[in-house]
């Protein structure tokens, strides 16, 4: 079997090591006898590459969730490999609404493998701020880097309005705050994406980002992330999840529901995952972590056929309006635009 991942420890790491446990025939985690040979794709890829054209090549792929309305066609739902009883007590066992990212049009399209959002991330022995009036004045004194580069201006934007970024007084608030925290903030390290703005961190390029998708396996300190006051954190869900194409699904029926149980039990998730630099979508393995208030309230991003193209197109508008120092106002006009005219 052929599958496909992406290229980042986290992303991989876990994985591979199943695969030669099961060529090696190591039981310790159960045992596959047809492994799976994982490629991988950089993050750019994984995040805007069209998951439907990956299946024609691929038979198991970790994708991102805001690409499911336009590849379900080439999917096959999870309903047709697990009966619903095993479905629920998957779904029972995942943290947030990481589940939910995948449930498109009535039916399960992927099984959570991993989860994430974005959260607050300082250099170990800063206390991160815990409000967004409380960030600016922090940034004043404290190495700051945002999180602009590739999606990421658009995903913040989001986080910053919960999601109803369509509103007006929501939307201006938001870039008028990423316009302040931007000139407070390394211009250079600010327009990475979030494994460029943490290794710049773990290098002691910088101290302190408000928002950044989290990353367990670096030696920073993660908590929630802020919020505006009398609000929750705000926060946009990542994650990946396992997808199944139809390219040949009758050949490998068998081996492909062995390697998704497997994958999703709790000695994969809360043992061999954090152990080999993964990070797991077990709710028990999220219940001590400093950022999990965050991960459980998070917006799930749309997941019409488009979304990305626009996802793209959002964040190159915001980040670019940021850097001209464009007015919030019609920085947000343009925004609205770009949506309507979808």
């Amino acid at each position: 079997m052929r599958g496909l991942t992406w290229d980042h420890p986290r992303g991989y790491a876990p994985l591979d090591e199943l695969t030669r446990l099961d060529l090696a025939g190591d039981t310790s985690y159960g045992f596959v006898p047809e492994p799976v040979e994982w490629d991988r794709q950089p993050l750019e890829g994984f995040e805007s590459e069209p998951i439907a054209e990956l299946c024609e090549t691929y038979d198991v792929l970790v994708i991102d969730h805001p690409g499911l309305g336009a590849a379900m066609d080439a999917l096959v739902p999870m309903e047709e490999l697990f009966e619903p009883e095993e479905l629920a007590r998957l779904r029972a066992g995942t943290v947030g609404r990481t589940w939910d990212s995948y449930h498109l049009e009535g039916r399960q399209w992927a099984l959570p493998l991993d989860a994430a959002t974005q959260v607050a991330v300082a250099r170990p022995g800063i206390e991160a701020p815990g409000t967004w009036p409380e960030v600016v004045d922090f940034a004043k004194g404290t190495r700051t880097a945002l999180c602009l580069g590739g999606p990421h201006a658009f995903l913040m934007f989001c986080a910053l309005c919960s999601g109803d970024f369509l509103d007006e007084e929501e939307g201006i608030r938001a870039l008028e705050l990423m316009s302040e925290l931007l000139t407070l903030s390394d211009p250079k390290v600010s327009l990475l994406n979030p494994i460029g703005v943490l290794d710049a961190m773990a290098a002691n390029a910088s101290d302190y980002c408000p928002l950044v998708y989290q990353y367990t396996a670096y030696p920073l300190a993660f908590s929630d992330a802020p919020a505006w006051p009398g609000r929750a954190p705000g926060s946009v869900l990542g994650g990946t999840g396992l997808v199944v194409s139809r390219r040949r699904i009758d050949a490998i029926r068998e081996a492909v529901r062995a390697h998704l149980r497997r994958l999703l039990s709790e000695p994969v998730q809360t043992g061999l995952f954090p152990a080999s630099g993964g990070q797991p979508a077990a709710r028990s393995a999220w219940k001590d972590d400093p950022a999990v208030a965050t991960v459980e309230a998070a917006w799930v991003r749309p997941r019409f056929p488009g979304y990305i193209a626009l996802q793209e197109r959002s964040s190159a508008l915001i980040r670019d309006g940021l850097l001209a120092r464009v007015k919030a106002r019609d920085l947000l006009r343009d925004l609205h635009k770009e949506w309507r005219h979808t």
